[in-house]
């Protein structure tokens, strides 16, 4: 079931074209060629992971940013008739664009199948622009040895770069998700953490949005401090 529209940038240029001419590094985050991918964060799957609070307010984090750097953001809901729906907090943050249901653990075909009915979307409305999908996938979501461990792979081999936030990832056992991590990373993905996919996303200081993440950043730290 597919809800709003996700932008996607149109352009003529690959996004480790476009990074070498700016001077960075093809191995950071762009917020123009990133896509952030929410699997799975349900209402009878998050209060059985492990440190399903944590794991909320981190993706809530990501989201946040993600508004605020014009990141689009794609939701999946995993048999959504016996789990339940996506969690309120989620489905209903205003960068919360698309969002579909499954019944493969993988959340890769769903999201493959959004992007091209977008780029022919956009490539009839603009038949002289090439539109692009988005080369880079960051995941976040339950359960990290299942659902995000086989999306990732499977964007992995469509040819997209996968970045998994490891501390917006959660098993039921650590070590399901630690195992996850590993197996993820041996297969080329990259492991990150929240606030390195956020800063890479902003880039630089001095900046409006720099100042809404900083606070973002503040009102984060001062929180789990108070935990």
């Amino acid at each position: 079931m597919l809800n709003h529209p996700c932008r996607k940038p149109a352009v003529s240029e690959s996004p480790v074209s476009q990074h070498a001419a700016a001077g960075r590094s093809p191995e950071l985050l762009n917020r123009e060629w990133s896509h952030l991918l929410v699997v799975d964060v349900q209402e009878k799957l998050l209060p059985v992971v492990a440190g399903s609070d944590d794991l909320l307010q981190t993706i809530l984090f990501l989201l946040d940013a993600a508004k605020i750097l014009q990141v689009p953001v794609c939701v999946s809901e995993q048999y959504p008739q016996g789990l339940g729906p996506t969690v309120s907090e989620i489905c209903e943050h205003p960068a919360a664009g698309v969002s579909f249901q499954k019944l493969r653990f993988s959340a890769a075909a769903g999201f493959h199948q959004l992007q091209t009915a977008e780029a022919g979307a956009e490539a009839r409305a603009q038949p002289a622009v090439r539109p692009a999908t988005p080369d880079q996938v960051v995941i976040v979501g339950i359960e990290a040895h299942i659902c995000v461990l086989q999306t990732a792979l499977d964007l992995l081999a469509q040819g997209r770069r996968v970045f998994v936030v490891q501390d917006a990832v959660a098993s039921r056992q650590t070590a399901d998700h630690d195992a996850a991590m590993d197996r993820i990373r041996d297969s080329g993905g990259v492991i990150c953490t929240a606030e390195s996919v956020v800063f890479e996303w902003c880039e630089v200081a001095g900046t409006d949005e720099f100042r809404q993440i900083s606070r973002l950043v503040r009102n984060r730290t001062s929180t789990s401090e108070k935990h």
